[in-house]
């Protein structure tokens, strides 16, 4: 079978699969995830094998440390995925609820019920835990979903594919309701993307040239974001110990994720306490600083001599190096920061550190991003984090779904009449 048949007979059991999923009851639909649940635990040493052959092909082939963090499936990572989708199991079920019901002049009630997106495709590379998360938030909501992962997680994906299939068959089931693309053929990825009969909508996940070239040859609508160039802001008279903290687990917490830090901005009236105190504690994690000429005054002035210290250019503003690498910027204040970052960031994760309930108000009202907190590590920017369950994928555009996208977001609506007879007159 050439690329083209094999991904329309996955877009055709795709299809079918989907509208047996969107009449599936809410407690088929628990009971297959909690199956899937038991058959991951049962499996977890053929899991662990299989990403072993996974990370030693990937070592052997040069992948970046970065990436091969994300491939790594250890138990610790495999026990969230059960937590995972034990917490995706417990959330309200939004497939066929009924809101925002309205009597009418004419007599008719109209409202408007949730219902399932219907086909999902999701691209994403490295990461094996997201075919679990992802399968887990499409089947909950009522949605099929055909899964293409990264080859170098090719084993890892169909260990983890042939335990959700067995609980989706335990309980009665399509098991076609969730499949993975086995090729790795690159040609399987334009197909799935160029095939709007049977696919409802794309989500990609990974780099940006992945999510560039998927955004520009679609030809079904795409959720997406481009990178994760996320900012902590310390404003004028912040907590100097929560700034520290903050500051440092926003970048250090993990290096390889799309919430990472990758730009400090420090107002400028503290820049002089606090700078050297946040090189200090950059530095004991091994953290090139790529600083403005301001900030590289300050901190040259009472750095170690082993600090990674270089000037920053331009790029450095733009750019998401999942990598213990982090810009600095001295602003003079709030408006500075909020420019700056509206102008360099992707949209993503914003943060303010700050005392000052106003200008944390206005933070949060100016700033441009699907996620803007205050007084918190963008770490948090996650589905997981904000309750969630698990997410399919953080998404910076600003129709449909915004940030960290979860059952809702993988569900429309349609309109919903009532009447006893009514007829327009």
């Amino acid at each position: 079978m050439n690329i083209d048949q094999y991904m329309q007979t996955l877009g055709e059991r795709a299809r079918a699969a989907s509208r047996a999923m969107s009449s599936a009851s809410t407690g088929d639909k628990n009971a297959a995830l909690l199956a899937i649940a038991r058959q991951l635990e049962a499996s977890r040493p053929a899991l662990i094998e299989a990403n072993a052959t996974d990370l030693a092909a990937a070592q052997a082939n040069g992948l970046e440390a970065a990436l091969l963090d994300r491939l790594e499936l250890t138990h610790a990572r495999i026990d969230a995925m059960l937590k995972g989708i034990e917490q995706v199991a417990a959330l309200a079920d939004p497939i066929g609820g009924l809101s925002d019901m309205r009597s009418q002049p004419s007599g008719i009630q109209v409202g408007k019920m949730r219902v399932p997106l219907g086909v999902i495709g999701i691209i994403y590379e490295s990461r094996p835990n997201v075919t679990v998360e992802a399968a887990s938030l499409c089947l909950k909501s009522g949605n099929a979903v055909i899964l293409r992962g990264g080859s170098e997680a090719l084993h890892s994906n169909q260990a983890i594919a042939a335990c959700i299939q067995t609980g989706l068959k335990e309980v009665g089931l399509p098991q076609t309701a969730v499949q993975v693309v086995e090729t790795t053929d690159r040609e399987a990825v334009g197909q799935l993307i160029t095939m709007p009969e049977y696919v409802d909508v794309i989500v990609p996940r990974g780099g940006k040239g992945l999510i560039e070239r998927i955004s520009r040859d679609a030809r079904v609508p795409v959720i997406k974001h481009l990178d994760g160039n996320c900012h902590v802001y310390i404003d004028d008279g912040a907590d100097e110990a929560m700034a520290i903290n903050i500051a440092v687990n926003a970048k250090t917490q993990r290096y390889g994720t799309c919430n990472t830090a990758e730009s400090l901005l420090v107002a400028e009236s503290v820049a002089d306490a606090l700078l050297p105190k946040l090189a200090s504690a950059y530095q004991a994690h091994g953290v090139e600083l790529r600083a403005c000429e301001k900030s590289l005054s300050i901190i040259s002035a009472n750095a170690a001599n082993d600090l990674k210290l270089v000037a920053a250019t331009e790029d450095d503003w733009f750019e998401e190096y999942l990598a213990p690498i982090l810009a600095v910027k001295v602003v003079a204040g709030l408006e500075e920061a909020i420019e700056h970052i509206n102008h360099y960031s992707s949209q993503h994760s914003e943060t303010i550190v700050t005392e000052h309930h106003p200008r944390a108000m206005q933070f949060i009202r100016e700033v441009d991003s699907s996620s803007v907190m205050i007084n918190a590590s963008t770490r948090f920017a996650d589905g997981f984090e904000y309750g969630l369950g698990a997410e399919i994928g953080i998404s910076t555009d600003k129709i449909h779904a915004r940030g960290p996208v979860g059952l809702e977001g993988l569900t429309s609506e349609k309109y919903v009449v009532l009447g006893n007879g009514h007829i327009r007159t």
